[in-house]
């Protein structure tokens, strides 16, 4: 399909084509205003369902209008907010709060940007400073968006997030089993899942919950290179190689559309220093840590990657500013078999000690 915009019309193109056959099963052409834009997404859904012959009558698929604002400038604001939290960095997230919070001044009953702030804030409290004010406005914020939608999947995996920053495991679980049940195709809810499982050191399920979160998008690095290194954790080498070129190789296309993509560059580092490239590895490493150098998400990465290279002076150095720069993911930490060379070393027990 396509989109374009002209002022304030949008054209919209739309073909559903079978991948076999090459025949085009259904196709429209839509001029609307641009506050329009959530009826026109309907009706392209409802095509597509009559051509394949579904009905789009269930507690996972409802209306737009039941999950999303009605102002469009809310929804732009929505969207712009997501791209930036996921680059996953301090300063993208700190543009992100202003953009969910854009969001809720068009619209105040706009559950997913509270479901955006509640992440930024679990990001801030994870890796920029562990504040009671940071923890407590992820409660309060993940809190009231399952008070305006409580069958929003989202919802419940923001509010996963949040409970899992002060260790209640299994009342996060419960939230991110709840998500899968009401949306089994939700992405965010298998893969933050996986994250919680491997904090609190579960590694088979992990396993389980990453795969099938980047079966779900396939075009995702993270899921596969988090995995990749799961696999290797668990004893299975050739499971592991395969996770991490899958994941180098999405990483890389990543990176062709959006050159400054840390965390595609850090991740695929630690891929590349996995499967003993370590030339290629410092560089994607080095192109990260140019980009932003005081991000404390960036330093404890590099600190994985270098541990892995054999460079525990600088990954211990890199260790020591993640912590400084607000570090607080002690379970990680704990259960990151990227740094199990250095767990003998007297500094790094002295790092480890700070996050007590």
């Amino acid at each position: 399909g396509s989109v374009r915009v002209s002022g304030r019309r949008l054209r919209i193109g739309a073909e559903l084509i079978a991948p076999e056959t090459g025949i085009n099963l259904c196709s429209g052409s839509y001029i609307q205003p641009v506050e329009d834009i959530f009826t026109v997404q309907d009706d392209i859904a409802g095509e597509i369902a009559s051509a394949l012959k579904v009905k789009l009558v269930s507690r996972q698929v409802r209306n737009n209008s039941s999950i999303q604002t009605s102002n469009i400038n809310a929804y732009d604001a929505y969207l712009r907010g997501r791209r930036f939290y996921e680059q996953f960095s301090r300063q993208s997230v700190e543009f992100a709060i202003k953009m969910f919070q854009q969001a809720i001044e068009e619209d105040e009953h706009y559950a997913l940007a509270y479901c955006g702030l509640a992440d930024c804030y679990s990001y801030l409290y994870l890796y920029v400073e562990d504040s009671d004010a940071h923890f407590e406005t992820a409660q309060q914020h993940s809190n009231r968006a399952l008070e305006l939608d409580p069958l929003l999947a989202k919802a419940h995996v923001s509010r996963g997030i949040a409970l899992s920053l002060n260790k209640q495991y299994a009342a996060a679980e419960a939230s991110f089993e709840k998500a899968i049940t009401l949306d089994p195709r939700f992405y965010e809810a298998w893969y933050w899942y996986g994250r919680v499982a491997f904090t609190s050191g579960n590694l088979d399920k992990a396993a389980r919950l990453f795969e099938r979160a980047n079966q779900l998008q396939p075009a995702d690095y993270q899921s596969a290179l988090i995995v990749g290194q799961v696999y290797a954790d668990l004893g299975q080498p050739e499971k592991a190689a395969h996770a991490r070129k899958k994941g180098i190789a999405m990483a890389e296309k990543a990176l062709d559309i959006n050159p400054a993509d840390t965390r595609a560059l850090y991740l695929g580092a630690n891929g590349l220093a996995a499967l003993h490239e370590p030339e290629r590895a410092m560089q994607w490493l080095q192109r990260a840590l140019t980009l932003e150098p005081n991000d404390a998400m960036i330093q404890y990465n590099a600190a994985c990657v270098y541990a892995l290279l054999g460079m525990q002076e600088e990954a211990l150095n890199c260790l020591e500013q993640s912590i400084a720069q607000g570090l607080s993911q002690k379970g990680w930490f704990e259960h990151d078999s990227n740094l199990n060379s250095l767990r003998a070393l007297p500094r790094f027990k002295e790092l480890q000690q700070q996050l007590q």
